[in-house]
């Protein structure tokens, strides 16, 4: 449990420095004045939050501090951070109900989907579960490449086509093996489909319809990979998305690069969806279930 307090910590220290950590020192005078909540605005709107739900955010403290009458610094901080944990939600974690699971993992060029699929492979395989990586994304060859080799790294079964081959196909190639070799969990890579061209967006639309036409009721679900480091950049990106293939869940990838950790309520304001995991380190197991405790704990607590 303290590794992975730990690992929390370490991955948001700079989103603390930047922007949280100063926190602490707007609260540590012996009075709240007018100018302790504008600068309080400031670094929350910095944080990439957003305008609104900064001052949703200092309505509400403003108003528990006045009725509750607390007075000291660590007592603001508290209910500054329980506002914050209260404005977070997630869901449990994944389990597989039938065989095999399918989830298609979409999201743009550089988001960090390929190796959050690694992870995510990881993570399951740890679990218990048998899975498979279907590499669908074959509008980018080296991500193709990519998979194969954490397939390799992590011996996790990969289904792959050709170069430039139908991603359709590829998907129902892929979902075929998978109920062939009784996998729990299939992961299908995308291509990370820039969401002002059409074409592609249809050929996502697409890889959805034929998973299936393979397996009913495929994919069970869709979750985005956004990167933490884009900020406010992401959302309309994340809007398309869900137009086009019913997103259900977020990935929160490279969040120990990030300064703007405040895109994390940004998200269930914006989207209405829960973070399911974030990736919080370079390597495939530096990666977790989204925990908003935690996560306000690293941003604000020393």
């Amino acid at each position: 449990m303290v590794d992975i307090l730990n690992k929390w910590k370490a991955s948001l220290a700079k989103t603390k420095k930047q922007t949280f950590g100063q926190i602490a020192t707007i609260f540590g005078g012996s009075e709240i004045t007018d100018a302790t909540w504008d600068e309080l605005e400031t670094l929350l709107i910095q944080s990439d939050i957003g305008s609104q739900i900064t001052n949703e955010i200092i309505t509400s403290v403003r108003d528990r501090i006045i009725t509750t009458g607390v007075i000291k610094e660590e007592e603001y901080k508290e209910v500054l951070a329980n506002e914050l944990v209260s404005r977070l939600s997630t869901k449990e974690e994944f389990i597989p109900t039938s065989k095999p699971a399918v989830i298609l993992i979409v999201g743009v060029n550089g988001s960090g989907k390929t190796t959050s699929i690694a992870k995510l492979g990881l993570r399951y395989k740890d679990l218990g579960y048998s899975v498979m990586f279907g590499a669908a994304d074959t509008f980018r060859a080296a991500a193709v490449e990519q998979l194969k080799e954490w397939g390799s790294r992590l011996d996790i079964p990969i289904i792959s086509g050709q170069e430039d081959a139908d991603p359709g196909a590829v998907a129902f190639d892929a979902v075929t093996a998978a109920k062939a070799k009784s996998a729990d969990i299939l992961f299908i890579d995308t291509a990370g489909r820039l969401h002002t061209r059409y074409n592609l967006m249809e050929e996502l639309k697409k890889v959805h319809r034929v998973c299936g036409k393979a397996l009913p009721g495929a994919p069970n679900a869709v979750w985005l990979v956004l990167d933490a480091t884009t900020g406010q950049n992401a959302f309309q990106q994340a809007k398309i998305f869900q137009q086009a293939v019913n997103v259900d869940g977020i990935i929160l990838a490279k969040l120990d690069s990030s300064a703007k950790g405040g895109m994390a309520f940004a998200i269930q304001q914006q989207l209405g969806l829960p973070i399911l995991f974030t990736g919080l380190g370079e390597k495939p197991e530096d990666f977790e279930p989204f925990d908003p405790q935690k996560f306000v704990d690293g941003i604000l607590k020393d």
